[in-house]
């Protein structure tokens, strides 16, 4: 642990600089967040210079942006190893570090979890508090107003400190943020707030009631307002990254026996030239090099979420009636090609994947063709709105689900693992997947042209393991599969990147293995699988998703109805949360590499 608490003013800007030039030079050789984290150096160094976490409880929304509380607390030496497999997380991790009280890496949870650490603290007679660390982004999402309604009314002991740099991920949306943005950043309002402080301190007694009251007036015009009708003591703005000052008011706010809101303005990627300012592209970031800020090793091909944007652009201009949606991710999703474009027809509204859902349930009952287009790990958060809003009404919205399968080096908080068998449990619900570039053409037209319930096709970060046009693609057809290849004894079964993953293993046996594409997950095409099992003496199935639900499990379970007893294996993932690191080496631990599959087949062909 840093010893911050004994170094001068002057010491602490000088380990800021330090921890900032140590988070650049790490992140330009692994990748991860830089712009967040070099933007909240200094509000870490002072919540560490004034709280004890051992004792408090630090609590960072997202989390993303605790690169600097990992290298205060006993991480310095193992922060070359962020992100990589085997080495410390890039979001905050208890497992990791007592220094950390929660994983986090969905945004807008910090609230609610400074709610429960305060409901126990109060319980147990303690006289410590937590201390929330929230970017206005997260302010666009509605748990963070569920939570806020209770601190407010039950007024929990609490320190949150709002850090105001005006982004999210990329340019904020909704009238919150653009509300803490506005108020405080002209002109007129710092000249006039900063007189007002002035003249309080040289009136007399006398005359302090009414300048009071003109104070208080003021606060009609500032973000104060808001965070006070709401019951919190509101401090700010003040600068994020004067640490002297970070640390004055830290230490006054420490003695509030109420929820006081610490509005602070930082600047993102502060510190580090090329990526200071609204920078979007600066937010993650693949490793780079530090005099250029150019990428190390920038990907020529087209990757998956380019294809889908293009594709959907194009049938957009061909019909009126296609419209989308995101949630805080248009360019990860690339829906901003499409907000460019048609801004009336394509939305992003923050983070709020619950509300992008059951918005496009309406606009579907309206008779358009909404697509809701999520990462596999965000649209958890919209289960709900999923089953209730769009599936019960049995409404055509089409689910693009990004980031599918595993992601990589953010690790257990992003993989997207679940949602084939999530999704699965649903009725109405048409699941489906393309296994190339060419496919996932085609699975944009095929939803486009789909109407008579919901549906939901999935496509991998990065690329698909099929190299394009390996096999000829055809047109999607509602629950039909394809065969790809014919062998004898064995089958493979893949499903979305999972055709790849099984076609690499065939091509290591010669081709022995008859190959499926699936392409639905649901309905399955009963028939053919039934035909397949009953010609074959074990099936193998391959997807990126889990196994419980997942897509083996449902079909041992069709197999079992008509009494076929033909012996199955899935290569799906495990009942584990999956780890985070080098997709590649992700994929040697879960024996999903080619090799790994290998043995355990090999081993299996010598007892068929």
């Amino acid at each position: 642990m840093i010893d911050l608490k004994n170094m001068s003013i002057d010491e602490l800007c000088a380990q800021a600089e330090s921890i900032r030039n140590r988070i650049i030079e790490v992140v330009s050789k692994n990748g991860g967040h830089l712009s967040s984290n070099l933007g909240s150096v200094e509000l870490i160094i002072a919540m560490h210079y004034v709280f004890d976490c051992k004792e408090y409880p630090f609590i960072f929304d997202v989390s993303h942006q605790a690169y600097a509380h990992k290298l205060i607390t006993d991480r310095w030496d193992s922060f070359d190893t962020l992100r990589q497999t085997n080495g410390i997380s890039g979001f905050t991790k208890p497992s990791e570090s007592s220094s950390d009280y929660f994983i986090a890496g969905h945004s807008s949870t910090s609230l609610s979890l400074g709610v429960g650490a305060a409901r126990a603290i109060r319980l147990n007679n303690e006289h410590r508090i937590p201390i929330v660390l929230i970017g206005d982004g997260a302010m666009s999402a509605g748990l963070t107003y569920e939570a806020l309604d209770e601190i407010g009314d039950i007024k929990y002991p609490m320190i949150i400190i709002l850090n105001d740099n005006e982004m999210s991920i990329s340019k904020p949306i909704g009238a919150i943020s653009k509300y803490l943005s506005t108020t405080t950043a002209t002109k007129f309002y710092q000249e006039v707030r900063g007189g007002i402080k002035k003249i309080l301190q040289n009136l007399p007694d006398s005359a302090t009631y009414m300048a009071k009251r003109f104070e208080e007036s003021f606060k009609l015009i500032t973000p104060g307002i808001l965070f006070e009708e709401l019951g919190l003591n509101y401090i700010g703005p003040i600068d994020g990254h004067n640490i002297s000052e970070l640390i004055n008011i830290f230490q006054k706010a420490k003695n509030f026996n109420s929820p006081v809101l610490i509005h602070t303005q930082t600047t993102k990627g502060y510190g580090y030239k090329i990526a200071e300012g609204k920078y979007e592209k600066w937010h993650s970031v693949p490793p780079f090099c530090i005099d250029t800020g150019i990428p190390l090793n920038p990907t020529k091909s087209i990757n998956p979420t380019k294809i889908f944007a293009n594709k959907l652009l194009e049938l957009a201009k061909k019909d009126e009636k296609i419209v989308g949606v995101t949630a805080a991710m248009p360019s990860g999703t690339g829906l901003d090609l499409l907000i460019d474009s048609f801004p009336n027809r394509f939305f992003d509204v923050a983070i709020a994947e619950a509300h992008a859902t059951t918005s496009m349930a309406a606009m579907a009952k309206e008779g358009y063709k909404p697509f809701v287009v999520i990462y596999s790990t965000f649209l958890q958060r919209a289960f709900d709105s999923i089953i209730h809003d769009v599936s019960i009404m049995n409404l055509p919205v089409k689910f693009a689900i990004d980031r599918a399968g595993i992601v990589g080096e953010d690790g257990e908080t992003h993989q997207g693992a679940f949602d084939i068998s999530y999704l699965n449990l649903i009725p109405n619900m048409v699941i489906y997947a393309p296994r190339d570039d060419e496919s996932l053409e085609l699975a944009l037209e095929f939803a486009t042209n789909y109407n008579d319930s919901p549906l939901a096709f999935r496509y991998p970060r990065g690329g698909f393991l099929l190299p394009n046009k390996t096999y000829q693609n055809n047109n999607f057809e509602l629950g039909k599969a394809e065969i790809l290849n014919k062998g004898s004894d064995i089958a493979f079964l893949g499903f979305g990147n999972g055709v790849g993953r099984a076609h690499l293993v065939n091509e290591a046996l010669q081709n022995k293995a008859t190959l499926v594409d699936l392409r639905f997950a649901k309905p399955l095409d009963i028939g053919l699988i039934k035909e397949i099992a009953k010609t074959h003496k074990k099936l193998y199935i391959f997807s990126d998703g889990v196994k419980l639900g997942g897509i083996a499990q449902n079909i041992s379970y069709i197999l079992l109805e008509d009494s076929i007893f033909t012996k199955i294996k899935s290569f799906e993932f495990q009942d584990i949360f999956i780890p985070h690191g080098k997709t590649q080496e992700v994929e040697k631990i879960l024996n999903l590499d080619t090799q790994s599959i290998l043995n355990a087949i090999q081993g299996d062909l010598k007892n068929l």
